[in-house]
């Protein structure tokens, strides 16, 4: 666990290797032109949303960094979109959508124990200890991601779909709860229209079922992207306690 809080951080354009496949991926970590003393610490890897490694998912890299972690978000849509990257709109939004059609489930997996090798790799990086968090479709891929031995603790931030699809068709997401050997939180407005409360009362019946360490959270009255100041969902107070959530759980790490 990070000893403080509010580092000074530094930023960049790396890429992770996965066989012949270079995926782009932003890194934030901490700056040590001020000291070369600090233990190695927990890392932490932020799976976009649909809309790519945009503002928001950078802006969220870097403020695990202020708090002591190092952070990555890898491009998950490196295979079909390099470089993809975009807003809100209602057409950023169904190109977005284009994209996530086209992902496999393996493929989201290999390339997210690639982005784990990575990180161990870093001498700035505790050994066997990763955490994830992921947004909108990176809140599904998270939660596969929990299946991961690499991952310890996963957040889950309004992933559409898990009781009844799974990136490359197949058994939907949530088959692969019982698989799941990370620490789970996951997060969901109550006014979401893409997460039905039906499903929301599945996973958290499958997570108990299966015996995973977990906690849902319900935002009564919060929408869809509820976490992202970026879009017109925000809801500053449910975001709040969100992030408050995400850092009791991965101060565990």
């Amino acid at each position: 666990m990070p000893v403080q809080q509010d580092f000074n951080i530094r930023t960049s354009h790396v890429q992770v290797s996965n066989g012949d496949l270079n995926i782009a991926a932003y890194l934030a970590e901490l700056d040590l032109s001020e000291s070369q003393n600090l233990e190695p610490v927990p890392a932490i890897i932020v799976i976009q949303e649909i809309f790519g490694v945009n503002a928001h998912i950078r802006d969220v890299t870097e403020r695990f960094a202020k708090l002591g972690y190092v952070a990555i978000a890898p491009a998950i849509y490196q295979r079909m979109a390099p470089g993809f990257e975009t807003g809100y709109t209602p057409e950023d939004v169904k190109i977005g959508r284009q994209y996530k059609e086209q992902t496999n489930a393996d493929e989201l997996l290999s390339d997210l124990r690639a982005t784990a090798a990575y990180l161990n790799a870093l001498p700035t990086v505790k050994t066997d200890a990763i955490g994830c968090i992921g947004f909108c479709f990176g809140g599904l891929v998270a939660y596969l991601a929990a299946t991961l031995p690499e991952i310890k603790a996963a957040a889950s931030f309004y992933g559409a779909g898990i009781p009844v699809w799974c990136p490359g068709g197949g058994q939907p997401t949530i088959t692969y709860t019982q698989a799941i050997k990370a620490k789970l939180y996951a997060f969901f407005g109550m006014n979401d229209a893409s997460i039905p409360p039906e499903h929301v009362e599945q996973i958290e019946a499958a997570l108990q079922n299966h015996q995973i360490p977990h906690q849902i959270f319900r935002y009564p009255g919060a929408e869809h992207g509820f976490f992202c100041d970026q879009r017109a969902s925000y809801n500053p107070d449910a975001a709040a306690d969100a992030w408050m959530r995400v850092q009791e759980l991965f101060s565990q790490l």
